[in-house]
């Protein structure tokens, strides 16, 4: 097939002029290599060059030489020459070839060139020879190190004297990083080469060949399949070509202007439809075939030939490329070698961090069909797995897939579609659908759930719904904030409770539930309302996490300067509670003020928290056990924290930029973060010991009470993570100062 030349950069002024009486052109490739232009006699390949007639700046030159097509009595002989030097001590004024006290002088014009103008000059002076010299040049340059600036003088010269040879009419996208071709051309070779990428930007890529006859090519073309490989590939679409190592010389495959890209779900089939056919050595054969068994959007795990099966229970995807998986693998001859969950080109071991969990339904599933039989032997029973995943950043379009790997190097893949919730209700989920009594779950909770939880994004829920009801714009005083939890679901009682007292009757209410259960229960929270004539705001809120989230998205909705915060499960037991709230807050205007918490037979629940001194000693409730009556004499006392299931507080604290905070299972220690960090914004905390309200902290209905103590596990984990390196700091600061 005839050469075609691709197009040439500007001439340069006449060689003649440039080379004559022993002068040599100058192209800088980098800070500290040169490329040189001359002609005289014949030069060995390698020779040592002298500086600026310095002889301890000697270097050795790679050297390419070639006869003249019109030899004259000065220089019968051409060449180009790569010369490593420290262009720190500025461009030289001459360079002696040859060894010390003899060789040639040459003079260095003082204009330097492009690599497109030697290009130009190299053309001219060699002739047809000279494909054979850009060759050698660019093989000499491709060796390592390979910067930019050399790259791009690899591409000009490329462009200027590579004939094109074929064309690539199919490239290939892949979850890996790695580009499958295919095409045809008279000089490519099977193997693996170096080849440059021409896109936008060149870059240089692994080229592993395989070849494969083709009726449809130009007689002497082979078909060819391969694969690029490198870290920074451009997208297969921006491909215009490669340049690669022929047989003979370097070579140019355009992309054909009619090119077909496949997606990376249909490569895998386009190569598997060739590969039989094709040929090239051992490596790039299991190369292409890897890339041939990818994934292609089909489950393929179910009809291995080896008695090997996987299922996934649930898998939730929480943020920045965090995953929580739950499933079984029944793998009872160990062929199983890894286990990956893969999105595009991004991946997560499972196998290596996952916990193994109990799954006797797995084993009892699977034991009468052939191909276990006498493989399963009933010892092994930890066939479940619960595993975190994170990292699995990039594009969110790209299909999600675990990806098994055989101990034969075999790929088998399952499409996986993820559940997407917050972390919160994802982990209460996969903690509602473990037995509570598995001796996995301590290592469920701190390796996989806690990780999670601790990776998620916490985003400020958002105002959905407010609905006015009866004379709320008119109603004045503190306003009492009633956050509703996801358990909480029966609270007629506090609205009727409310109802009764003629200062509460009066007082503005804000009742804010989550948006699923703002739509199942406003029709008759707003007939309660309206029967009682209570002032009301009903508020939908959208991505809450509990009641303290509730109640600072809540704050964004009302103008009342001073809030009563009143949890749903909380009823109070003195009468005229509001009044004796907002009568001390006036003494103490600005501070946050808590009641004691009792349970219903009058025991103490919470009593003032006094301050967080050890690692292991999260909160101090003062008198926690007692009956009320030992108390409720006391006066009003200053406390760490207060609590937030009730307390009189300004908006302004709920307004506050506080930082973020873990995303708590449990509502207890969420409330006791965000008194910790309003304390420490600096608003003061007291408890009122004359006054009481009853409730009970039973378990969040969201979980099982066998659940519960993994749940407040969970929370301490994150609790201790978020504040005891803090306290012990702060305590270490404390006890200088102290000495």
């Amino acid at each position: 097939m005839p050469n075609q030349e691709l197009s040439l950069s500007p001439s340069p002024a006449p060689l003649a002029r440039i080379m004559r009486s022993g002068r040599i052109v100058v192209c800088p490739i980098d800070e500290a290599l040169l490329m040189v232009i001359g002609a005289g006699g014949p030069l060995a390949d390698q020779l040592p060059v002298e500086i600026d007639e310095e002889p301890a700046t000697q270097a050795i030159a790679a050297i390419i030489g070639w006869r003249l097509s019109a030899p004259q009595a000065s220089a019968t002989h051409g060449f180009a020459a790569l010369i490593p030097v420290d262009r720190t001590r500025g461009m030289p004024a001459t360079l002696r070839f040859g060894k010390e006290g003899g060789g040639k002088r040459y003079i260095v014009a003082p204009r330097t060139v492009s690599a497109g103008d030697v290009a130009a000059m190299l053309k001219e002076l060699a002739g047809p020879q000279v494909v054979h010299v850009l060759g050698r040049l660019v093989d000499v340059l491709m060796k390592p190190p390979l910067d930019p600036r050399k790259l791009t003088a690899i591409t000009a010269l490329l462009k200027a004297g590579t004939a094109k040879d074929g064309y690539i009419e199919l490239l290939g996208e892949s979850h890996d990083d790695a580009i499958a071709l295919k095409g045809w051309a008279n000089d490519i070779a099977a193997g693996v080469s170096r080849a440059i990428i021409r896109a936008e930007n060149a870059s240089v890529a692994e080229c592993s060949i395989a070849v494969f006859p083709r009726n449809d090519a130009p007689e002497d073309a082979v078909g060819f399949l391969g694969l690029l490989s490198a870290d920074d590939l451009p997208r297969a679409r921006d491909i215009q070509g490669i340049f690669y190592r022929g047989r003979g010389a370097w070579r140019y495959a355009p992309v054909h202007e009619r090119k077909f890209v496949a997606g990376p779900l249909e490569t895998p089939g386009h190569l598997r439809a060739i590969l039989l056919q094709s040929q090239s050595s051992p490596q790039v054969l299991l190369r292409l075939r890897e890339a041939a068994n990818g994934f292609d959007g089909t489950e393929t795990i179910s009809s291995l030939p080896v008695p090997v099966r996987l299922g996934v229970d649930a898998l939730y995807q929480g943020d920045e490329g965090a995953f929580l998986i739950s499933g079984w693998m029944l793998d009872p001859d160990d062929h199983v070698q890894s286990v990956r969950l893969r999105r595009g080109r991004a991946g997560a071991r499972l196998d290596g961090a996952w916990t193994r969990t109990e799954r006797l339904d797995v084993e009892e599933a699977f034991v009468d069909r052939p191909e276990f039989k006498g493989a399963i032997s009933g010892h092994r029973r930890s066939h479940g797995f619960i595993a975190f995943a994170d990292g699995l950043v990039g594009d969110p379009a790209a299909p999600l897939h675990l990806e098994i790997t055989l101990r034969d190097s075999r790929r088998a893949y399952m499409p996986l579609h993820p559940t997407r919730l917050s972390a919160r209700h994802s982990a209460l989920r996969l903690l509602n659908a473990i037995d509570p009594t598995s001796w996995a779950l301590p290592d469920i909770v701190d390796r996989q759930i806690v990780p999670f939880i601790t990776a998620a994004r916490t985003d400020a829920p958002t105002i959905e719904t407010v609905i006015d009801i009866g004379r709320f714009g008119e109603a004045v005083g503190a306003a009492i904030l009633v956050a509703v939890g996801a358990a909480e679901e029966d609270f007629a009682a506090l609205l009727g409770l409310l109802a009764l007292d003629p200062h509460t009757r009066q007082a503005p209410i804000v009742l804010v539930l989550q948006s699923e259960q703002f739509r199942r229960r406003a029709a008759g929270i707003r007939q309660l309302a309206e029967f009682y004539r209570l002032p009301m705001r009903l508020l939908s809120v959208e991505g809450s996490g509990d009641a303290s989230d509730l109640a600072r998205t809540a704050a964004r909705a009302i103008d009342n300067e001073t809030v009563i915060l009143l949890s749903a499960s909380l009823t109070p037991a003195n009468p005229g509670w509001y009044q004796t709230l907002v009568a001390n807050y006036e003494t103490k205007s600005g501070s946050i003020i808590s009641p004691t918490l009792a349970y219903e037979d009058h025991s103490i629940r919470w009593a003032g928290s006094s301050s967080l001194d050890r690692a292991d000693h999260l909160q101090s409730s003062r008198y926690a056990g007692y009956p009320v009556g030992a108390v409720n004499r006391l006066k009003l006392t200053r406390v760490a924290t207060a609590s937030l299931e009730c307390c009189i507080m300004p908006r302004k604290a709920l307004l506050d930029d506080t930082g973020p905070s873990p995303a708590y299972l449990g509502a207890s220690l969420n409330g006791l973060d965000l008194a910790l960090r309003l304390s420490r914004r600096g608003y003061e905390s007291y408890w009122l010991p004359a006054l009481q309200m009853l409730g009970s902290d039973e378990a969040s209905g969201a979980v099982s009470a066998a659940t519960a103590r993994y749940v407040e596990r969970v929370d301490q984990t994150l609790f201790r993570g978020r504040w005891m390196q803090t306290v012990e700091t702060e305590n270490t600061t404390h006890n200088e100062v102290s000495a």
